[in-house]
């Protein structure tokens, strides 16, 4: 009973849907189950009829009217009473209308505003006509004293202004044709106006109901719309400005109406209200139910602001309800939002407003005393949503039940689509709808159309039936634009079936291709045709399905295809950018190859791979490209590099790759001994050697610490410049290796004038440079081949370019054997001059040696006769005491000199004194660890050698060996003067170096925590207040 099975739901899955509880929909397939809330309990009624109250009228007479609003119920009985009842407080009370009044009272009409604070009643007697208003917080009504005598039948509230304790602006229709003005504050506890808006004069008639509405307008005013009906008319009014003004208009104009054949003393009008705004409205006329929708934002049509503020008008004609018997007239009417309610004798029938329809029939329980008259009317709430109906005696309360749950059947029927659409409440609705759309679309042969909409549906068809539909009728197109939008609604999870669907939609786009340029041969150079269209589609769905199509069976069905265009575009856009740059080379497009290179992402590999192809094809492009690559590296573009150059060049052509090697040694500063050493022997096979002198000469390294001048290797450099025959590079070369020598006897070959630039050269090395300059003079003397004469004098000339370095006697080797002195007696003379000149400057520099010696001997001699003064009380500058203590003071150590018995002390020129124990000590702690050692050694060994000569003055040891010991005892003594007197210690170095020492050392640092203030302990501080 609770299982249905529709095979298929989805591409090669079953789908079971089971009934819950009529609640419920569960959809089982292979990959989970999913519940849906539809809700399908199809025998629940939409209205439900329930009684709410027997006797309502409390013994007050019989229900005569009633009125709803915010859960607030306000009757009127014959008797005169309204009987409020406040659902929502849970409270109720009766007021009496009637005292004071002689006669039958009976309440006419109430009328309650959609917040249930504000009541209007008119009562109808003997005496005339009286109307009363009160508010819920009153016991006491008040009568509203101006419309006496004046039979109010209708009132419209302003809904969108009204408030608990004020009503604002109403209008109060009445059975005269008059429409009045009022205002109540509850504060006041009486009416603040009630003023005379308009009177029917051209057919006067009774206001038998009202509705009003106010927007707000752009410049801070109040459009009012106002819709009144009387027995036989729907009049309309708006305007800007207050309902005085608005109303005072139509005294000039005509105003505007609809009438329609028949006469209905019941007329009402109804306006649906959805979130505190009217939205539809409904007359019950005497030809049917006129009823539309109301734009109240809408321009108007006339340059006065006509009243055609209704949209969508028709009329339900009586004859519809009936059912084939004589049309009844309704007797009252309440609308809901897509439905009416029409009170039809003792029963309620419900009409859908869309395809006006009789749906239901409610039926009211009445009682024996009310079933003579029946239903007396319909009241509606449309602040609860709730509808009403009453009898004399009773309430009934009709209750609305997802009064939309099937209206996207009644759009369906009715074939609108989008109606329908918007209505549905799940997915199987929706595929109803999307269904009965694609199988209108393809009956018509409509197939495009067909395919959007099967698309969409996800459980009533399966896959294989909807494409199996499009293959039978043979559509190939309608079936990829099946595919297509079939991909647009699946969703990210399904990716084998989106992989598989977008397969066979590029099959279907290449077939399609093929077709076109089968029957169109010149289709594929006509930018506009369907072909050109149809490929940038194409390209357009690969660029988006890039993600879910499998690589290798797009590229395989690409390639079978021969759509090598495609296959490029595809590879670049899955990054495979080898196949692109490869097609590109192939097809001689160096230009779009380097541009998909320099793409980023591309691998720097792929630069190295095809360089050498694509400086073959266009070597200024690929230069330039890499020009602007920072990222490569110019090492793994030699093999590019070299292949360019091998190749022969016009003589006045570019050389691209020495372009790029520039670039890379001068602007990136390159210093890869490959790239310098490649650009060298680029410069060597130039028939210029400019540029590689300047190359040679540039110093690369300049700047750079600890770093080379140049980076190529200068071994391979000269044997690449000799193969080539670079001499003057080679000079260059080896006068950078220091091999001078070599440089100058290479340089005599080229240009002596380079030669002697190279002998020049040599600063530090003397003898080296006049070996050189030997070198020159030799190839200079060798060359000349003029008369002797002539010869000679050039040598000599050649002698004045030395600076003086050489020598007449230097370069007469280098003559014949045969040449007469007299050719070189002037250079000779010269020569001796010149010697004479030295010998007596050597002489003058011995005199000075000689007096400067004897200035030191005397110096010493008196240096031997110095003496110091010290007085008697003079202080030790370390311990503060006398110097001239007795030496068993101190204990001092022996080896010392003693004079007499005063203890060994030091005096320096300064004056200051030390004794000799105190000053090694005082040294000892200031001088680092070092001297220290060495300090305390000489003083152990001065120790040791003491005690020797202690031992010889008592022992039997001979004369020669005391006389050793004092000798050795003497040279550590002056080692030990040496070490801590050869400067004083207050006004030496050492006393500058204890300017950087701590204050306090570290071996002192104990003795600094002891003057520590440490708070005391716990234990103390109790004791303390113990002893306190």
């Amino acid at each position: 009973g609770n299982l249905m099975y529709f095979y298929p739901r989805e591409i090669g899955i079953d789908l079971r849907i089971e009934i819950v509880g009529s609640k419920k929909l569960v959809l089982g397939t292979a990959r989970g189950l999913r519940v849906l809330n539809l809700k399908m309990d199809v025998t629940r009624q939409v209205f439900t009829v329930d009684l709410l109250e027997r006797y309502a009228a409390k013994g007050h007479g019989v229900i005569t009217c009633m009125a709803a609003g915010n859960d607030v119920i306000v009757l009127g009985t014959s008797k005169g009473w309204i009987i409020r009842h406040d659902f929502g407080l849970g409270d109720s009370y009766d007021i009496d209308l009637s005292l004071g009044r002689t006669g039958d009272q009976s309440i006419h009409r109430v009328f309650v505003d959609p917040g249930g604070s504000h009541c209007i009643a008119t009562v109808v007697g003997n005496g005339g006509a009286e109307t009363f208003y009160t508010h819920a917080k009153w016991s006491k009504p008040r009568v509203l004293s101006k419309l006496k005598g004046l039979v109010v039948n209708a009132v419209a509230w302003n809904r969108q202004l009204i408030t608990e304790g004020s009503t604002k602006e109403i209008i109060l229709g009445t059975d005269n044709g008059q429409l009045h003005e009022m205002a109540v504050d509850e504060k006041d506890k009486k009416e603040k106006y009630i003023k005379f808006l308009f009177e029917l004069t051209e057919l006067p008639e009774s206001f038998m109901d009202l509705q009003m509405e106010t927007t707000s307008i752009f410049n801070g005013g109040t459009r009012y719309y106002v819709m009144a009906v009387t027995p036989r008319r729907l009049y309309s009014f708006t305007g800007i400005g207050s309902l005085e003004t608005v109303f005072a208009c139509y005294l000039d104009r005509a105003v505007h109406f609809m009438e329609l054949p028949g006469e209905n003393p019941s007329s009402e009008l109804h306006f649906f209200i959805k979130q505190r705004r009217a939205i539809n409205f409904a007359w019950l006329s005497g030809a049917g139910i006129y009823y539309g929708g109301l734009n109240f934002g809408a321009s108007h049509s006339s340059q006065d602001g006509d009243e055609n503020f209704v949209e969508n008008k028709a009329l339900l004609g009586y004859s519809k309800l009936s059912e084939g018997a004589e049309a009844v007239k309704p007797s009252s009417l309440a609308i809901s939002e897509f439905h009416f309610l029409l009170l039809i004798g003792n029963k309620v029938k419900v009409v859908n407003r869309i395809s006006e329809q009789i749906i239901e029939e409610l039926h009211f329980d009445l009682t024996s005393e009310s079933a003579s008259k029946g239903i007396l009317g319909l009241a509606s709430d449309a602040s609860a949503g709730l509808f009403y109906a009453y009898d004399q005696n009773s309430i009934f309360q009709v209750s609305v039940n997802d009064e939309g749950r099937d209206m996207w059947k009644v759009y369906l029927d009715m074939k609108e689509y989008a109606a329908a659409l918007a209505n549905c409440r799940n997915a199987l609705q929706r595929d109803q709808v999307y269904l009965a759309q694609a199988e209108s679309a393809f009956s018509s042969k409509d197939f495009f159309r067909s395919a959007s909409f099967y698309a969409k549906i996800s459980y009533l068809l399966s896959f294989e039936e909807i494409t199996l539909k499009f293959i039978s009728v043979n559509e190939q197109d309608a079936l990829r634009t099946f595919l297509l939008r079939k991909l647009d609604n699946l969703s990210k999870d399904d990716k084998f079936q989106i992989t598989m669907i977008s397969t066979w939609a590029t099959e279907l786009y290449l077939d399609k291709i093929n077709r076109l340029l089968l029957e169109d041969d010149s289709a594929s150079s006509d930018h506009g045709s369907e072909y050109q269209s149809l490929v940038r589609e194409f390209r357009a769905f690969l660029s988006d399905s890039k993600d879910v199509l499998d690589e290798a069976t797009t590229m395989t069905l690409l390639e079978s295809y021969g759509r090598v265009d495609e296959l490029v575009f595809f590879a670049s856009l899955k990054g495979q950018y080898e196949i692109v740059v490869h097609h590109y080379i192939q097809q001689g497009e160096a230009k779009k190859a380097l541009e998909v290179l320099r793409k980023n992402g591309v691998p720097l590999d792929l630069q190295y791979k095809f360089a050498p192809d694509l400086i073959m094809l266009d070597a200024y492009e690929t230069v330039e490209s890499w020009m602007t690559n920072y990222n490569l590296n110019p090492r793994k573009l030699i093999p590019a590099m070299m292949r360019y150059s091998s190749e022969p060049h016009a003589k006045n052509e570019t050389h691209e790759v020495i372009k790029y090697l520039e670039y890379c040694v001068r602007r990136l500063n390159n210093e890869d001994p490959g790239i310098h050493n490649l650009l060298l022997s680029l410069y060597a096979k130039q028939e210029d050697d400019s540029s590689l002198l300047r190359f040679l000469q540039y110093k690369f390294g300049k700047g750079r610490e600890n770093g080379p001048e140049f980076f190529y290797d200068p071994k391979y450099a000269l044997r690449l410049c000799l193969k080539e025959k670079r001499m003057r590079a080679c000079v260059h070369i080896y006068s950078m290796m220091s091999m001078h020598e070599e440089a100058v006897a290479l340089a005599l070959q080229v240009d002596p004038e380079l030669a002697k630039a190279e002998a020049d050269k040599v600063e530090d090395d003397e003898e080296l440079r006049k070996r050189l300059w030997l070198m020159v003079a030799k190839h200079v003397i060798e060359m000349e081949k003029g008369a002797k004469r002539e010869n000679i004098r050039k040598a000599i000339a050649f002698l004045k370019e030395t600076d003086g370095l050489l020598k007449i006697e230097d370069i007469l080797p280098f003559f014949p054997d045969f040449a007469l002195i007299d050719d070189f007696r002037e250079a000779i003379c010269s020569s001796l001059e010149d010697y004479n000149k030295q010998i007596e400057l050597l002489k003058q520099e011995m005199d000075f040696a000689t007096a400067g010696a004897d200035s030191i001997r005397n110096d010493i001699s008196a240096l031997a006769q110095r003496y110091a003064i010290i007085e008697r009380d003079e202080d030790c500058g370390v311990c503060q005491r006398k110097i001239l203590n007795l030496a068993g003071e101190y204990g001092m150590t022996r080896g010392y000199a003693s004079v007499g018995s005063m203890a060994p002390f030091y005096v320096f020129p300064c004056s200051h004194a030390f004794h000799a124990e105190c000053l090694i000590a005082h040294v000892t702690r200031c001088t680092d660890r070092d001297q220290a050692e060495r300090i305390l050694d000489l003083q152990k060994q001065l120790t040791l050698l003491g005690s020797e000569t202690r031992k010889a003055s008592n022992g039997s040891l001979t004369e020669e060996e005391p006389i050793a010991n004092f000798t050795s005892v003497d040279k550590l003594r002056l080692q030990l003067d040496d070490a801590i007197a050869s400067e004083c210690p207050f006004c030496g170095e050492l006393m500058i170096r204890e300017i950087s020492l701590p204050f306090i050392l570290p071996e002192e640092e104990q003795e600094v925590n002891s003057w520590l203030i440490k708070p005391p302990s716990a234990a103390a501080q109790r004791s303390l207040s113990l002893s306190m």
